[in-house]
């Protein structure tokens, strides 16, 4: 899938499809960049990858030299028989916060849980992310619940969910 933003400030040419094991380096070098603490480990990136329950999307673009450059990614996961799907994690290259990626990233997570029959997306953002939380809520996801402690420096979740 290939999506192209209409906001002068989003990036230009971002193409967004499943991620493949070629994808592995660069992805936890993301999950790395993107976050401070409770990162996904190589061996649960891989797991995604092969995972048949789950997606996991890459948004790359061109870096100077018009190679492939990963810039951000989502991973969905799904239970049989359900209609809820997960956001597990959204991650967009911290070279990139502000450009309207994070977005283009959750149209396509939005759209294959749909594609996978799935009506509902839910997802826990850090209590203290607030351009997450502003992105979710103008994207009209409503919170529902608070989990205390969540992450591992404490940190509490806000959940919300998305009918689709």
């Amino acid at each position: 899938m290939s999506v192209t933003s209409h906001k002068s400030e989003a990036p230009a040419a971002i193409a967004i499809r499943p991620a493949v094991l070629a994808d592995l380096d660069a992805l936890v070098a993301l999950e790395h960049a993107a976050f401070s603490g409770d990162r996904a480990e190589r061996r649960a990136i891989r797991h995604a990858i092969r995972s048949a329950s789950m997606s996991l999307l890459v948004a790359l673009t061109e870096d100077d030299t018009g190679r492939p450059m990963l810039v951000g990614a989502a991973t969905l996961e799904r239970r049989r028989g359900s209609l809820n799907a997960r956001l597990s994690s959204i991650a967009v290259s911290p070279a990139r916060a502000g450009s309207g990626l994070g977005g283009l990233v959750l149209d396509a997570a939005e759209a294959d849980a749909k594609q996978h029959g799935c009506s509902r997306l839910r997802l826990e953002v850090r209590g203290d992310n607030g351009a997450g939380i502003r992105l979710y809520e103008r994207r009209g996801y409503v919170r529902f619940a608070v989990i205390p402690d969540y992450y591992e420096d404490g940190m509490e979740a806000w959940r919300y969910v998305k009918v689709l």
